[in-house]
């Protein structure tokens, strides 16, 4: 039995736990916090004196009116201490940004890409996060860690890019790639962790844009290719072998198109970046591509029953009429049914979405300390 170790994990659970409920409920007296969580008000005042030395919390100074008494002190997650950094691998280009734990941007910088090769890639984004470094530096803050997005579909357990169609990879180990290229920059030994680009800007719509109130969330992340990332239950969906949520790889017509990733009528090839630029002569253009895109809202909110659907990416953010054409669509789709169809919001973030979720990525993982799926009783502390 490993008493030290179990132990240590409650502490964890019962930290994130305080974390969560004063990002929900920003404002929160220790007294309120020993009510809604359960725990006692001395397990409560160690743990937030500890949260608020390492910077997580802050307390806010209120006055004392005529006639009260000492009144409780308001605490909320500080936006002054600690920095995230969020790093997008798109296509043509690498997009970084620092943000703060309420997911405030307050720092962002973008190049265009030079190369493929996976090593001067990673070489590139360890330069650009070494601007990030610096730009937190001179705010004061802390790195919490550093999260990356990328267009493919990834092993979560080993880091591994197991198939990423419109970089040209397949199989590369991005993950130990990129710890090489950070280290030949002299920079610091952080956690990173690293997913595909559409379910990174899934968890910052989820984390930091009020969206962690609702159980299911799915983004649709339109650029030159198109995914979905899925929040389940509290915790990214991404299948047995991370591909879940590649809907711009499921078919849509059977003799279609070749696409990227060698099949024939992938959605990629009626609403990717590559279709709407050939579409773009014709006056109905963006939408008989958002008629697509409608379709495979409509199929996503049949299959998971999402609280919320985002539309997302390139593509959605410089072509307003797509989203509109694939609302419509799927409007339409849902009163040949008798039903209502859920409203689709465009991204928080704009272009920044993935990088900013990137970010938010690393405080995803920080306040679940018990993976999805395993009893705490099973869990192993690092």
């Amino acid at each position: 039995m490993k008493t030290t170790g179990d132990q240590q994990l409650v502490k964890r659970i019962n930290r994130s736990a305080l974390l969560r409920l004063l990002r929900a409920q920003p404002g929160l007296s220790r007294a309120q916090l020993a009510h809604e969580s359960g725990l006692t008000k001395s397990t409560v005042s160690l743990l937030a004196r500890e949260l608020i030395d390492e910077g997580w919390l802050a307390e806010d100074k209120i006055a004392n009116g005529p006639g009260q008494g000492r009144p409780s002190t308001p605490l909320r997650v500080s936006a002054t201490a600690m920095g995230l950094v969020g790093l997008e691998v798109a296509v043509d280009c690498l997009r970084v940004v620092c943000a703060s734990l309420t997911g405030e941007v307050l720092w962002c910088a973008d190049e265009s890409l030079h190369s493929h090769a996976p090593s001067e890639v990673c070489h590139q984004a360890a330069k650009l996060i070494a601007r990030a470094f610096d730009a937190q530096a001179q705010l004061g803050l802390q790195m919490l860690g550093i999260g990356v997005g990328l267009p493919g579909a990834l092993d979560k357990a080993s880091g591994l890019v197991r198939f990423a169609p419109n970089l040209g990879w397949r199989n590369v180990d991005f993950l130990s790639e990129l710890k090489r290229a950070l280290a030949a920059c002299g920079l610091p030994e952080v956690v990173l962790h690293i997913q595909n680009e559409a379910d990174t800007a899934a968890l910052g719509e989820y984390e930091f844009a009020g969206g962690h109130d609702d159980d299911t969330l799915i983004f649709v992340n339109c650029d030159v290719g198109v995914g979905a990332g899925i929040v389940l239950n509290d915790h990214l969906f991404t299948g047995a072998q991370g591909l879940a949520g590649e809907i711009g790889h499921s078919i849509m017509q059977m003799d279609g198109q070749r696409c990227s990733c060698g099949r024939r009528g992938c959605a990629e090839t009626f609403i990717g970046a590559r279709a709407l630029a050939r579409g773009a002569s014709r006056p109905d253009g963006m939408t008989h591509a958002g008629q697509y895109l409608g379709v495979l809202l409509q199929n996503l909110w049949t299959t998971f029953n999402p609280s919320v659907l985002v539309a997302g990416g390139a593509s959605c953010v410089r072509h307003p009429e797509l989203v509109r054409a694939a609302q419509e669509a799927l409007n339409a789709c849902a009163a040949n049914a008798g039903m209502v169809a859920p409203q689709v919001r465009t991204a928080r973030f704009g272009l920044l979405a993935p990088a900013v979720g990137a970010a938010a990525m690393v405080l995803h993982h920080q306040l679940r300390p018990v993976p999805a799926g395993l009893h705490p009783a099973a869990a192993t502390i690092a």
